[in-house]
């Protein structure tokens, strides 16, 4: 199995300090959605791996979280792609939990309900803790310059070693190309 995990705001979609509270805040990054297009035409799993927050911080409710997780799927659709999960920690920053990004948690999870490794999966993020969570699990991971990602790729504890690119739709071509060689 080919599979992808990709953080959602600030690679998805756009990212907002003010956090995306309803289906009309979220709004794609340019060339995002045809980038998955292009992953699930290709044969890859698409999974989407996001911490969220705004429930702990009562911003918004799983309700409201599943359609805006659902706007997001209709726009992939659209674009002849598809997001085979969604995975999300709830909690708050100070909640303790283990699902929280950077730690890997919420990864764990995902390789365990799909039973498979995550050696060499491509985690792709735009904050450092993405890249740490991805790197604690054992997967590969990818930094993106949207987003956090323009400040990330500064940062003294970002590996070199990280693979960086502009944006989603960058990142997904560098992969697709390699793949096929």
């Amino acid at each position: 199995m080919q599979l992808i995990i990709l953080d959602r705001d600030g690679v998805i979609n756009e990212d907002s300090d003010e956090f995306i509270k309803s289906p009309s805040e979220w709004q794609p990054i340019r060339g995002s959605l045809e980038a998955i297009a292009r992953l699930h035409r290709a044969g890859w799993h698409v999974v989407v791996a996001t911490n969220q927050s705004g429930i702990a911080r009562r911003l918004f409710d799983l309700d409201t979280l599943a359609r805006i997780h659902e706007t997001m799927q209709h726009r992939i659709i659209e674009c002849g792609g598809m997001i085979d999960a969604v995975f999300f920690c709830p909690h708050g920053p100070d909640d303790g939990c283990n699902c929280r990004k950077p730690k890997p948690g919420l990864l764990l999870d995902i390789a365990a309900r799909l039973r498979t490794d995550l050696r060499g999966v491509p985690v792709i993020g735009d904050s450092l803790r993405d890249i740490q969570a991805a790197t604690a699990a054992g997967a590969t991971p990818i930094l993106v310059k949207t987003g956090k990602g323009f400040g990330t790729v500064s940062s003294p504890e970002l590996d070199p070693e990280v693979a960086v690119f502009d944006d989603l739709y960058s990142a997904v071509n560098h992969l697709l190309n390699t793949d096929s060689h």
